[in-house]
């Protein structure tokens, strides 16, 4: 099941336009966070915390007859470590982020992990503000992605990245990233074909901040995308635990296969960090 690209990005300009730009400047259309308090919630925040969503989640292949080949467990950690104490030029925070991504074929003897991906990355951290009111955040980083694998089934891609996510109203989060990447494994020579140069989406919010659900997009060649859809539901208002649902249909969801498509659904445990999660 191959999704148009056409069609999602239609999808997403029409959810981005339910509120203008002008609704941010003039109304204040996100939370009126004052940016004293949110620098100096930057700089007294713990060094150590959550980067990108944390989930384990479990689930089979949609369209092919689910075997226990292609029904797996998959699991993400994601972590950062500020490394300045107070902000560096241009209102910045210095980043290590690490993320790890892992898939687990329980159901098969022996339940192997059948690919297991490393990102590591270090990049500058810039809060935005509109008038007074924090509205996102602006990253540039420098990430390494490989699977720790030798020989024929060694994978891995460097990128130098910008990234930003805004909050445009208090219930939608829209996202990007746009990467240079430089390729150092044969064995992958041609994973920007299937993996893309940038990235967007979305995320929305309801007001009692329990429930969210979000699209990611990476454009590829020949005008088609890699497409991950979620939705989550918190169990309690003050925690960050979620019951977590997630749909990929695409290339590139691991590196081992990178230039293999699939769809899978899965279902699990989601934590994600205080104000939004990176992608």
């Amino acid at each position: 099941m191959k999704i148009s690209i056409r069609t999602l990005l239609i999808t997403l300009m029409l959810l981005c336009g339910i509120t203008s730009q002008a609704q941010i400047l003039e109304t204040g259309g996100v939370d009126p966070l004052d940016m004293d308090s949110v620098e100096r919630d930057f700089s007294n925040q713990p060094y150590f915390g959550l980067y990108k969503d944390n989930y384990f989640i479990f689930g089979p292949s949609v369209g092919p007859r689910a075997t226990k080949q292609n029904t797996n467990i998959k699991f993400q950690i994601s972590i950062a470590q500020r490394l300045t104490s107070s902000t560096l030029p241009w209102g910045t925070y210095l980043y290590l982020f690490y993320t790890q991504k892992c898939f687990w074929n329980v159901l098969q003897e022996s339940m192997p992990m059948t690919d297991l991906n490393f990102n590591p990355g270090i990049g500058l951290t810039k809060p935005l503000f509109v008038k007074n009111r924090y509205i996102g955040k602006l990253t540039f980083i420098i990430e390494h992605e490989s699977n720790g694998r030798d020989s024929i089934q060694s994978r891995s891609w460097n990128r130098a990245a910008l990234a930003a996510n805004v909050m445009v109203t208090k219930n939608l989060m829209v996202h990007a990233k746009a990467w240079v990447p430089i390729v150092d494994s044969s064995n992958n020579s041609d994973i920007v074909d299937y993996c893309g140069f940038c990235q967007f989406g979305f995320q929305v919010l309801s007001d009692n901040k329990r429930f969210t659900g979000g699209v990611t997009i990476v454009p590829r060649k020949h005008f088609s995308c890699n497409t991950t859809v979620d939705l989550a539901y918190r169990f309690l208002k003050k925690d960050n635990q979620y019951l977590f649902l997630q749909f990929y249909n695409g290339y590139g969801e691991g590196l081992l296969e990178y230039n293999k498509f699939h769809s899978q659904i899965r279902v699990g445990l989601l934590i994600r960090p205080k104000l939004f999660s990176d992608f």
